[in-house]
């Protein structure tokens, strides 16, 4: 005779929203890696000790309109697609353009943002430099585990190519004379800059990049499932306009 009462007040409670649904699911948490010297795209904010930038809030509401949780982990650029393939992140976030040789190892989402490389050079620098051929014979730099470095390599004809671990690392040795110049992503660069923190150097106004690509949500290969849900929110993100919003937010307009 008590069955009847039980049911009642399993219904009762389900109404009153004390109990789910028996369809509700938690959605999944995404562990996202991010660097910490990468603004405008990522970065580490000092006063909230978290990573922040354009990458972080589009993984966000792809997230949330893809139907996941995200959780920001600060990883190296060299070691994001390490740490990827080893289980200890789930997603990439960062300015890690598109290539054939990381596609061998990771698969990619549909597009966020396109860019390609820009130089960097001595503020008093006034040659006007039109391609990697106007460097030949010096020493040049680039950011360990980016495609500008592999392009540098790939090129030749410089005295030396150096690598960095981080892009002030590298304008440390632009600006000493250690280098003649340095490649590292556009974008990055021309933030940075604009904030008058490094006036000994500058972007060459002259300079035609060739390494152009696209930065997208890096996941591992095989995973259709994230993959669909990743550029589902992506579509979403374009359609509703966030994405845009996200990317005039960060002055990538």
């Amino acid at each position: 005779m008590q069955k009847p009462f039980q049911v009642l007040t399993l219904v009762c409670a389900m109404a009153a929203g004390l109990i789910g649904p028996a369809s509700a699911v938690a959605e999944p948490v995404y562990k996202v890696g991010a660097t910490a010297t990468g603004i405008p795209f990522t970065f580490l904010d000092i006063k909230s000790g978290k990573i922040q930038g354009m990458m972080v809030d589009a993984a966000e509401a792809v997230g949330k309109a893809g139907g996941f949780d995200t959780e920001i982990q600060q990883t190296t650029f060299a070691a994001l697609i390490p740490s990827l393939t080893t289980n200890k992140i789930d997603l990439i976030s960062a300015a890690m353009l598109k290539t054939p040789e990381r596609e061998k190892v990771v698969q990619y989402s549909d597009p966020i943002f396109s860019y390609g490389e820009g130089l960097i050079i001595k503020a008093d620098d006034q040659k006007d430099y039109k391609s990697m051929d106007d460097l030949a014979g010096e020493m040049v730099g680039a950011q360990v585990g980016t495609v500008f470095l592999d392009a540098l390599n790939k090129h030749g004809g410089f005295k030396e190519v150096r690598s960095y671990d981080s892009i002030p690392d590298l304008m440390r040795d632009l600006k000493l004379g250690r280098i003649k110049a340095a490649f590292g992503d556009r974008p990055i660069i021309a933030y940075q800059l604009a904030q008058g923190k490094n006036p000994d150097v500058k972007l060459s106004s002259t300079y035609v990049p060739v390494v152009m690509g696209d930065v997208c949500l890096v996941m591992r290969q095989g995973d259709a499932e994230k993959l669909a849900q990743v550029n589902k929110g992506i579509a979403a993100i374009k359609a509703d306009g966030s994405l845009q919003r996200i990317i005039e937010k960060w002055q990538l307009n």
